[in-house]
Parts: C-alpha cells; structure tokens; sequence
C-alpha cells in the first residue's frame, strides 16, 4: 500500500517554541501511542485522535459561519482499507469546498442526524405510530366522528400476527422486496404459522403497504423515497369466490334441526342463523340491531341498520317478512328488556358475538358444530346470503333486485342500461318498498321448503350417524 513518507526536519520546534506538525502516515495513524492528537502537515486543521479502546478518527478543526470560533468537524475513523490517512484528506479537501460555497456544514450536519435517526426506526415503530395514525378520529360523511380506517382492529391483527414476528425488529428503511417476498411465500408452502394461507399472505402485503405509503408521505420522512419493498412483488395465486350454497334439503334438515332442545348451542344463536337466512343481511349487520331499530312491526315492518354497521357505509332499510318477523318475536321475548335483540352470553349490554354464529356451524375443540351434528357439508354464516340469492334467481328474480337486496351496487338499472356512479350521489332512495315483494317471496319460498315432510326422517339418520 502507498504511504506518504515523513518529512525530515532540522529541528523539532518552530521560531515560536511549538512542535512542528508532520505529514501524516497510515502508520501514524493507526498508532495508539503518542500524543491524543496527531495534526497533519499538508491540511491545517486536519488531525487524528488516537483513542486506547475504539478506532482513531479524523476530524477537522473549522471556523462556524459567522463568529470567529473553531470547532473539530468530525470526518471518520481510520482504516486502512477503507478510510486510511489519503481519503481523510481528501474528505478534507472536499469538506473545505462547502464551506468556500457558503454552506454551514454544522447545521447540515445536525439536520442529516436527524434524517437518520427518524430514519432508523424500526418496523414495529413505525407500526405503533401508523395504528395510532388510523385510529385517530375524523369527521365522517355522516357528521360523526369515527377512526380515520374504522377496520383498524383487523389491520392491527395483521401486523401483530404477520407482520411484527418476522420483520418487527428490522430498520424500516432495510426491508426489501426480497424479505416481504419470502414471508408471503413461507404463508402460502405453511412454514409460517403452520397453516398454508395466500389470504393471509395478502393481507401481509396489503398492511405493509399501507404502513409504507404512510411512512413515505411528505412530511415524515420516516422511510427513503426510493425504499418501496412492495413493488415488483410476484403475484399470488388467485382466490376463488366461494360457490357455496345450501340446496332445499340441506336448509330443511338445517332449519328443522335448528329447533331440537338437545343442541350444545343456545338458542339464540339458533335464532340469528335463521334470522340471517331470511333476511339476506350480514351478520355484522343485524346481530347488534337495537329494539329502536325496528319500525312498524304491526304493519309494513322493517330494519334501519345505521352507517356504522354497513359495509358500505350507508343506511340500509331491510323489510321484514313474515318468515322473519316470527324469529324477531321469539328473540324480543328472550331479551326482554336487554338493549339488543339478539343478545349475547356475557352479559345483558352486550349483542351476539360476531364469531358467534361462525362457531356454532363450524363447532370448537370441545363442542361439536351445526354442521357436523346435523350431517351437513361445512358452510359459513355468509353462504346463508348466497343460499337466499340463490332461490330467488331460481324463483325468477332478476340479478338487479337480488343485489338491492343483499346492498350491493348496481350498475345497470332494470332495462339492462348502464348505470353511472356518479347517480348513485344524487338517488338516496333506500328501495324499501321495492325489496319488500322480493323478500316476502324468498318468506314464501322457505316455509315451502322447511314444511315438506320428508325431511325428519334424514334429520334423525344425521344425528343418529
């Protein structure tokens, strides 16, 4: 390796009695003997501080814009390989060209610190922040204020399940494309967890990115611009929708097996799941109904289910028919005075479980579900709204009012027009009226089917088996 020689002195002291400074060596540098502070001969100001314990390090002694005091700049520790005494100089050199340009290398300085210690935060940081961020509340178009992402709960869920175990403790800004890549496909083989899953290898992806776009808006600061471990990432199997629906037979020897008195559920559980069949809502949507959600029980009956519980987040008024009035009115008797319908185990001010449901037909370690004791192919609470679109397209119902209503958006209107979405701002109409007819039919349609004889018999062989 190239060294820069010494030069020779003829003697130690300058006119003034102080010792005369010397070119610097690499070996003079990686000394840890002598004086603490080693200056260099060729660059005034430049020095080396030898230390017993850690590395040596360069500095620089220059002026502070403005004022007449000097103060050490510090440039790096010495190695021979990477930073020896020939790259400290031309640090140097470089450093005294910004302060020539007017630029106040200090502050500089203390503002790239600060870039790189907000840059440096880890990924469970940056994820504290963010579901604080989320759950910060806003004002929504209803007027109330609610979470700025009212699903943050689920989102949480996802980074303390998926997330947080494999990246948590990594520097934000060093997650790759690479690193996200692997877990997803540790998810979808089951190395992770256990339980093979592309969902939650997507939900994995969608959390991350979210968190990124965050971290990256103007502002923060918290990632580097061009840290985006969510592009270029292959593309995951696709999912199927589910295709479940229950035929005539499996929804008698549900509906009548659903009555028996030695079922390990309770009643009312037995109560939401028809409720849920006859009705088309979502679970999420009717197991909190209030006793003041109901309207007009005695005449044109219906359910106002407010924006908070739609998926959509807009009111949904759902007829009810007679099929589904008889379930509410056992349901009213249970609960009484309670303030839901459909209340749950854990006391009077508390609804239904929204798993609830969900368990009683897929059964726990301990107790057996619906479907197993009943003899049924598994289904989920949601197959219950396919189940009733499904007799009402056989019924001869069109896909327009069928999708009114399970509240799901239309895009052609009767005739088969396309319709905009911008319509759609201005038509606030709830269809009430329009969806009774189509429910009482799907009313009419179930009793047919849970009346017919023939289905005791497959019942009692089921619990038999």
């Amino acid at each position: 390796m190239f060294e820069t020689t010494t030069i020779p002195a003829a003697d130690a002291t300058d006119a003034r009695g102080r010792a005369r400074r010397k070119v610097l060596t690499n070996r003079d540098c990686a000394s840890k003997s002598g004086k603490p502070k080693a200056y260099d001969a060729k660059c005034d100001g430049l020095y080396v501080r030898r230390t017993t314990t850690g590395p040596n390090t360069f500095s620089a002694l220059v002026r502070v814009k403005g004022t007449r005091q000097k103060r050490p700049y510090w440039l790096g520790c010495f190695d021979a390989e990477t930073f020896n005494v020939d790259h400290a100089r031309s640090a140097y050199y470089a450093l005294m060209a910004r302060i020539d340009a007017g630029e106040n290398v200090f502050a500089t300085a203390r503002r790239d610190k600060r870039v790189k210690t907000k840059q440096g935060r880890t990924v469970d940081d940056l994820a504290i922040e963010y579901l604080d961020y989320i759950r910060e509340p806003v004002k929504k178009k209803d007027g109330k204020m609610r979470a700025r992402i009212e699903s943050h709960k689920i989102i949480e869920g996802y980074f303390r399940n998926l997330v947080s175990p494999r990246f948590g403790r990594m520097t934000a800004s060093d997650l790759t494309n690479d690193d996200v890549a692997t877990l997803a496909c540790d998810m979808m083989s089951g190395k992770y967890n256990g339980k093979p899953s592309v969902s939650s290898a997507r939900h994995m992806r969608t959390a991350l990115s979210g968190l990124y776009r965050w971290a990256r808006e103007a502002g923060r600061g918290y990632v580097i611009k061009t840290c985006q471990p969510m592009v270029d990432l292959p593309s995951l199997p696709a999912e199927h929708p589910r295709t479940r629906a229950l035929t005539p037979e499996e929804i008698r020897i549900l509906w009548q097996g659903l009555e028996r008195d030695d079922l390990p559920w309770d009643r009312m559980t037995c109560l939401a799941i028809k409720f849920g069949l006859a009705t088309m809502l979502r679970s999420w949507e009717f197991l909190a109904i209030h006793h003041d959600e109901l309207h007009d029980l005695d005449g044109k009956a219906f359910i106002r289910v407010p924006v908070v519980r739609v998926k959509k987040r807009r009111i949904i008024e759902q007829p009810l028919n007679s099929l589904a009035l008889d379930i509410l009115r056992e349901a009213m008797k249970k609960s009484n005075q309670r303030e839901f319908v459909f209340f749950g185990r854990f006391g009077a001010e508390a609804p239904l479980a929204r798993k609830g449901m969900a368990e009683a037909l897929r059964g726990t370690k301990k107790t057996p579900g619906l479907c197993a004791l009943l003899g049924l192919k598994p289904f989920t609470p949601h197959d219950l709204r396919r189940t009733a679109a499904t007799l009402l397209g056989n019924a001869g119902f069109g896909d327009g009012i069928i999708g009114r209503c399970l509240d799901h958006h239309t895009t052609r209107d009767r005739d088969g027009t396309d319709v905009s979405r911008v319509t759609g701002v201005y038509n606030q109409s709830t269809y009430r009226e329009a969806k009774r007819p189509v429910l009482d039919a799907l009313a009419v349609r179930l009793r047919e089917i849970i009346s017919e004889p023939d289905g005791a018999g497959q019942l009692a062989f089921a619990f038999a088996a």
